[in-house]
């Protein structure tokens, strides 16, 4: 596998071990429960995921099916998530509203997020492999807040998005216990 591709994987894999000890923390029994009236649940939270980075992964996978016949081999070296992205990602303190899409229903338990995270992840990941090599820094999508990224930055967004909800389900937990 291309070392870029390796280095944005293997970011995207600790972070979803990171998220998955984050829940695992919390006692079954309270991971449906809200911390407060205006919080969501780590189930919740965990829902909101599966919807972000379905909505994520589907915008690269038919980008890379758009681009794949034209891409030459990835010469470029790997530009990284900008800085500004990794802060405002990073930040706890002001929070955010997640767009309409990407708001959780309440319907899902934590069993059932997973496995929809877990088959989501696999199906990016076969996309990429099938890109492998590939010029994939050339290949960039537009996010409405961040602006363009391409798709390595994409997936480490992906990441840093699961590493920012991974410490609202440990705040989550704390608040719980």
């Amino acid at each position: 596998m291309h070392t870029h591709l390796t280095e944005v994987l293997s970011r995207l894999d600790a972070s979803r071990a990171t998220l998955r000890g984050a829940i695992d923390a919390i006692p079954p029994a309270l991971q449906q429960q809200r911390p407060g009236s205006n919080r969501w649940s780590a189930a919740e939270v965990l829902e909101h995921l599966t919807l972000v980075e379905s909505i994520f992964g589907g915008r690269i996978m038919k980008a890379l099916e758009a681009a794949r016949s034209g891409l030459s081999p990835e010469a470029q070296p790997r530009a990284p998530l900008p800085d500004a992205v990794e802060q405002r990602m990073g930040d706890r303190v002001n929070r955010r509203q997640a767009p309409e899409p990407a708001q959780p229903t309440g319907r899902v338990d934590i069993a059932a997020g997973w496995t929809t995270l877990e088959r989501n992840h696999a199906s990016l990941r076969a996309a990429l492999a099938g890109c492998d090599g590939l010029a994939l820094s050339q290949v960039t999508l537009d996010h409405p807040f961040f602006g363009t990224m391409n798709v390595y930055q994409w997936v480490e967004l992906m990441a840093a998005h699961e590493g920012r909800h991974t410490e609202q389900i440990r705040e989550i937990a704390a608040a719980l216990t």
